[in-house]
């Protein structure tokens, strides 16, 4: 028998707050986290906005000397991994260490270290970069460095799988302990990429938004007149824990994980397949790991990023997984308020998820004025909405085609 998977804590550092109960209250609230970018000049930049971090003090957290040899997307997971394990209550010691994972992942890494050492070298040579860079930048540093500050000295892994990273990383830990080779996981996704060579380039793509006078309205997914995404950043942490393992420590139980799924477009490096092939076939994987129906889910929390392709493909690819009751689901989109973290988006909507199980309200999908034909589900439009759901589908998508699908259940004994 296959090993039961409870998520028992939560944390997050996002656009909207820099923990889980602020950032929900400004969830339901739909409030945006989008404003004109402070962290760098953008006077020759066509976009000009983003869902930026705020208020966000790493030396909360972390010792000035070691935050300074850490990347942004570390500062930001060290921060929602604290939250995580104190709301879980998991304490780590030498009776457990080994069997305690990490599992952090990033779509980038740390691109404000590359920006800067590569500035040096090319102003002052090869001598002035710093000794920190390489670790710094790396992707799976974000958790190797949770790792070190918890003593977790089971699995420690990060993908770098652009947009579905962080949902990758929850399903992979998922699948560790259901197999048996570790106990729990601390896990997740992590994101700093609003640089001016990152705005540059998703700008050069077209990926972007350029709403520049209304940035509040500019992440508006499956509306008709969406334009792009908004580039967000943050972190998303969850705790998971094999099932005996949580009972026998007395953990308060918060949602079960029962499905995950993974696919590949095989199509095209940005592009979706118009077929809605691979997010189909991830959402069914998913769905038959969970060992559900479709009629089952009752929330899906989309990938829904308001580019013009993503989200009219996602809306095809729910229709043909769920048939007739696609138009009886609620789909969402919470990054019309977040943004688009991309790693780190997967472990930010998961805790969306979560909460939409525990709190017994869905998310709402914010700036949703004027309906496209193509897209005709019920993507609860601009105000949360009171509804108790027993399975939640969370969706992440990512260039080069690669798909993730997790599924929540309300935990019963």
């Amino acid at each position: 028998m296959k090993r039961r998977v409870v998520v028992t804590g939560l944390g997050l550092v996002t656009p909207l707050g820099n923990d889980v109960p602020t950032t929900w209250d400004a969830l339901m609230k739909g409030e945006s986290g989008a404003d004109q970018i402070k962290k760098f000049d953008t006077e020759d930049f066509n976009v000009k906005f983003a869902c930026e971090v705020k208020n966000f003090d790493e030396q909360d957290y972390i010792p000035k000397k070691e935050a300074r040899r850490m990347g942004a997307f570390t500062h930001f997971a060290i921060a929602a991994s604290d939250e995580a394990m104190n709301h879980s209550g998991l304490k780590i010691d030498d009776s457990n260490a080994e069997r305690v994972g990490t599992y952090i992942s990033s779509g980038i890494g740390d691109f404000w270290a590359i920006e800067r050492e590569h500035d040096k070298l090319l102003k002052s040579g090869p001598g002035r970069v710093s000794p920190f860079f390489i670790v710094s930048a790396i992707v799976n540093l974000a958790s190797g460095n949770v790792s070190i500050r918890h003593g977790a000295k089971g699995p420690n892994s990060a993908t770098a799988t652009a947009c579905s990273a962080g949902s990758h990383a929850i399903g992979d830990s998922f699948k560790i302990i259901q197999r048996g080779d570790a106990d729990a996981m601390i896990c997740g996704g992590a994101e700093s990429a609003i640089t001016p060579m990152s705005v540059a380039g998703f700008a050069s793509m077209r990926a972007l938004s350029t709403r520049n006078n209304e940035p509040k309205r500019a992440s508006r997914p499956f509306d008709a007149e969406r334009d792009g995404f908004v580039i967000g950043e943050g972190a998303g942490i969850v705790i998971l824990e094999e099932l005996e393992f949580a009972e026998a420590r007395g953990a308060n139980i918060l949602a079960e994980v029962v499905g995950y799924g993974m696919t590949s477009d095989a199509y095209h490096v940005t592009a979706p397949d118009e077929t809605g092939s691979g997010p189909k076939r991830v959402m069914q994987m998913a769905i038959n790991d969970a060992g559900i129906s479709p009629k089952d889910i009752g929330y899906i929390n989309a990938h829904g990023t308001s580019t013009p392709y993503n989200d009219k493909t996602e809306t095809l690819a729910i229709k043909k997984c769920f048939g007739e009751h696609a138009y009886k689901l609620a789909v969402s989109s919470t990054k019309s308020m977040t943004g688009h973290a991309l790693g780190a988006a997967g472990g930010i909507e998961a805790v969306f998820g979560i909460k939409a199980i525990t709190d017994k309200t869905l998310p709402p999908t914010i700036n949703y004025e004027n309906p496209d034909p193509e897209c005709d589900l019920d993507y609860v439009p601009n105000e949360a909405r009171e509804a108790e759901v027993n399975y939640v589908l969370s969706n992440s998508f990512g260039f080069g085609g690669t798909n993730a699908c997790l599924i929540f259940k309300r935990y019963e004994e």
